[in-house]
């Protein structure tokens, strides 16, 4: 038994930022400025992994004898 065919089209994917069609030139993106809206983010630390550090841990990484 053989898998359906597609019609060999992929689904276009669309732009994280704006939903737009992607272009291959500036893929994942649709265009220079969404591209560069990514890296402002990267660049700015919008994307930044959030830590939650509890007493204990920070207790010791904060002592000046910790070696």
């Amino acid at each position: 038994m053989s898998a359906p065919e597609t019609g060999g089209t992929r689904p276009r994917a669309a732009c994280p930022h704006c939903g737009k069609p992607v272009i291959e030139a500036f893929r994942p993106f649709c265009s220079e400025r969404c591209q560069n809206l990514d890296l402002h983010r990267w660049l700015t630390g919008a994307y930044a992994i959030p830590v939650i550090e509890d007493d204990e841990t920070a207790d010791t990484l904060n002592r000046p004898d910790a070696d």
